[in-house]
């Protein structure tokens, strides 16, 4: 369960303040497991004061929340009525902590709330979730980019390629949700260890940014090709690497198409998150044990102790214009549903955010 936390507010302009004020924070309350596609009458909006900082505490105003198909899932595990869960960048606004500036910005799981108290160097990340980070100087690229390429979707991809999928040069790798935060990130990386990358994403306009923009070798709408067909003619030496971020029938027919020894590496299922009922898929097993292929399903909270290794390497390659990214922006803390159901639809390319304000 994620551990409460107290926000408050006070927009004092020094390094180093006590807040004295009282803020009166806001935060979505899940008051209704979801039925299909997440509603806003699923949810409340509860307004709560904040007490004042103690000892070690800083007190930060979010400015962007993120959404991701995880919050779909996840929910059904916790106990009604109960915050809503989610990352988020947030600007310290007030601090009695030295090593956390006013001013600077972080990056945490806060939930669906629009100011924070966190006693940083004491903070218990749940499993799944982002630990609080204190975000780098990005330069010239947006603070929201610690939801995205420089945060938690970015150290997915990182981590899931390099620990899991460990392609070698020359390899083959192939994606489901290709335009997506991670899965445009994955095909990134791997166009830079050196391998060729396949993507499958849910239209032309989507498949035409892999390709022309990102360097996929090729990319698939998945709604319109034969899939089994699009693999060969992707993938003419099969497949090494999968990253599957969408589990359903399409990753049963890829993991037919791989090459013996082949590495799966699961992020997500987001075909069957909206459904009511589970989906009935052709066997795995199968392939898996004919082609000794070896699946393995991932957290990237796993690697909390590298994570800024992975937002350093993301950065660098940033910088040097090897890793490119979209944000699909959607405005007003008021509009978190609205964006929660339209990332799950598809509607983004790359990240999906919440600018607050």
């Amino acid at each position: 369960m994620l551990k409460k936390m107290v926000p408050t507010c006070n927009f004092a302009k020094r390094m180093y303040s006590t807040a004295t004020g009282k803020v009166k924070a806001q935060k979505y309350v899940l008051t209704k497991y979801f039925q299909g596609e997440p509603k806003k009458s699923d949810f409340k909006i509860v307004e709560e004061e904040l007490p004042e900082l103690k000892e070690g505490e800083v007190l930060a105003e979010a400015e962007y929340l993120s959404v991701d198909p995880y919050m779909r899932a996840y929910m059904i595990g916790y106990k009604l009525p109960t915050d809503m869960i989610g990352g988020q960048v947030a600007k310290i606004i007030s601090s009695r902590n030295k090593n956390y500036a006013v001013g600077k910005y972080l990056a945490g799981s806060f939930g669906w709330r629009t100011h924070t108290i966190v006693k940083p160097d004491d903070f218990n990340t749940p499993a799944g979730f982002i630990p609080v980070t204190l975000l780098p100087d990005f330069g010239t690229h947006p603070v929201s980019l610690g939801l995205g390429v420089l945060g938690m979707p970015g150290n997915t991809a990182y981590f899931g390629v390099k620990e899991i999928c460990k392609p070698k040069p020359g390899e083959t790798i192939v994606i489901t949700g290709g335009a997506g935060a991670v899965g445009s990130h994955v095909g990134q990386i791997g166009k830079i260890l050196g391998c060729r990358v396949v993507g499958f994403a849910g239209t032309d306009e989507k498949c035409e940014y892999l390709e022309k923009e990102l360097g996929f070798d090729r990319a698939f709408n998945y709604k319109t090709v034969d899939i089994r067909a699009a693999l060969k003619d992707g993938c003419p030496k099969r497949v090494d690497c999968y990253f599957d971020n969408v589990g359903g029938e399409i990753s049963t027919t890829i993991m037919s198409h791989m090459n013996k020894y082949g590495r799966v590496a699961v992020c997500g299922s987001i075909s069957s998150y909206n459904d009511m009922k589970l989906p009935k898929v052709t066997i795995l097993q199968p392939a898996i044990v004919f082609k000794e292929l070896k699946v393995e399903g991932f957290l990237v909270n796993r690697w909390t102790d590298r994570w800024n290794e992975g937002i350093k390497a993301n950065l660098k390659w940033l910088n040097e214009g090897k890793l490119k990214y979209q944000e699909k922006v959607y405005h007003g803390f008021d509009n978190m549903v609205d964006a929660l159901v339209g990332m799950l639809r598809g509607e983004n390319t790359g990240k999906a955010v919440v600018k607050v304000k």
